[in-house]
């Protein structure tokens, strides 16, 4: 009974204190993603206030926290959606992946981590935080915005990376070897596959099959079913997160609506003591030594982010105006890069007080970048302009770009729009 008693007022200050500093994030305009780490450093190994009967119960908490957040990602989007992003962006997706993946695995190759960290590290360097990105947008009131369907494109295509590199990367950390890879990446490549073949032709059918007029019986029929796909997932080395990514896929239209309204709020708790377990598992002291290389692979690849950026958007026929605010706005990382490190954690534990500080960094960097980028090189190609000496005879007009504001956004996932304000409660 007194550990019962320890356990719940342990777990009453902290989501109490999440609650409080969520709300102290929103009033300040900032995710409350780095308030979260921050509040697991306070009280895991090192730290201020260590938790002593609630870690083990966190430590579950923060596994469901991924299995929704995961799920609640499949919910945005419809396969047809998956498969249309996919055959249009894909070129801009591998330059993503180049610009910004590569210089976490080098970075984790001059450092003398290993191969498994350098995968780690390049998928924490690589994903883009969809969350804090799309309440930026709204912040910043650029829904409407030309560039704003590349944004989500890009996005959509990391999204459906992550279902082919979990399971890369959670082979790796258990040690397999290149047979039990190769089967553990053929399994998750056919089930994505599989699933999104089921969800093109009977996607009505499942959801039908799944949905209920009464909110209780749907909210257990969806987690009940995401829990044990993500179960089996686990099992097969596929990555319980990818089991829930393809079960969200699998539902559509109002079922999907539907789970998504129930479930969310489940995704905002169990999300936030994920973030508080992950920095749980960090060492306070651990931090310092990493600032450095944290804050040159940030300044890196947030270059390396509005590169990718100003590449999709002048591809779709975007000035460059519109191309600078697309590469700023996908500088933040965020919630799917500590589920990476979380994941490597395992094979080099180094990979936890990085990933903190370089999520810490960009999360409030990532803002910035997005509201400034775009004015800040406007205005230093005026000075330049204006300090350059003038050449002979008549100089020619500058070229006036088309409105980036009148084209209405092409291709976006089923619900985005309707709930970008919600997506960075997480």
């Amino acid at each position: 009974m007194h550990d019962t008693t320890i356990l719940l007022i342990e777990l009453g200050a902290v989501v109490l204190g999440l609650g409080l500093v969520g709300r102290f994030a929103g009033r300040i305009g900032l995710s409350p993603i780095p308030l979260y780490l921050l509040g697991g450093l306070a009280f895991g190994q090192g730290g201020i206030f260590p938790l002593t009967a609630s870690e083990e119960f966190i430590e579950v908490g923060a596994e469901i926290g991924v299995i929704l957040l995961l799920l609640l990602l499949g919910l945005e989007y419809s396969a047809s959606e998956l498969l249309t992003s996919l055959k249009t962006q894909y070129p801009s997706g591998i330059v993503d992946f180049t610009l910004n993946a590569v210089p976490g695995a080098l970075a984790a190759l001059l450092l003398g981590w290993g191969p498994v960290a350098a995968v780690a590290l390049a998928g924490v360097t690589w994903i883009s935080s969809s969350g804090v990105i799309a309440k930026v947008l709204t912040d910043l009131g650029r829904l409407g915005n030309r560039e704003t369907p590349v944004i989500l494109g890009i996005l959509v295509i990391e999204d459906l990376s992550m279902a082919v590199y979990l399971p890369l990367l959670t082979a790796l950390v258990a040690g397999l070897g290149v047979a039990g890879t190769s089967v553990a990446m053929l399994i998750a490549v056919g089930t994505v596959g599989l699933v999104l073949v089921l969800a093109l032709r009977y996607g009505k059918l499942i959801s039908r099959a799944v949905s209920s007029d009464i909110p209780e019986m749907l909210l257990l029929v969806v987690l009940g079913l995401t829990l044990l796909i993500a179960g089996l997932a686990a099992k097969l080395q596929v990555s319980a997160a990818v089991g829930a990514f393809l079960v969200g896929i699998a539902l559509s239209g109002e079922t999907a609506e539907n789970a998504r309204s129930l479930l969310s709020p489940l995704r905002d708790l169990f999300a936030a003591v994920f973030f508080v377990f992950f920095g749980l598992r960090t060492v306070p002291s651990d931090i310092p030594p990493v600032l450095i290389p944290a804050l040159i692979l940030a300044v890196v690849t947030s270059i390396s982010k509005i590169a990718t950026g100003w590449y999709a958007a002048r591809r779709a026929g975007i000035g460059t105006r519109g191309g600078l605010r697309a590469g700023g706005a996908l500088v933040a990382r965020g919630e799917f890069s500590i589920v990476i490190a979380g994941l490597a954690a395992a094979a080099d534990p180094r990979i936890t007080p990085l990933a903190t500080a370089y999520v810490m960094l960009l999360v409030v960097i990532g803002p910035l970048t997005a509201r400034w980028t775009e004015p800040a090189v406007r205005r230093l190609k005026q000075l330049y302009d204006s300090r350059r000496p003038p050449s002979g005879g008549a100089s020619l007009p500058a070229p006036v770009e088309a409105p980036e504001t009148a084209e209405k956004p092409r291709v976006l996932p089923r619900t985005t729009l309707r709930n970008l304000r919600t997506d960075t409660d997480s």
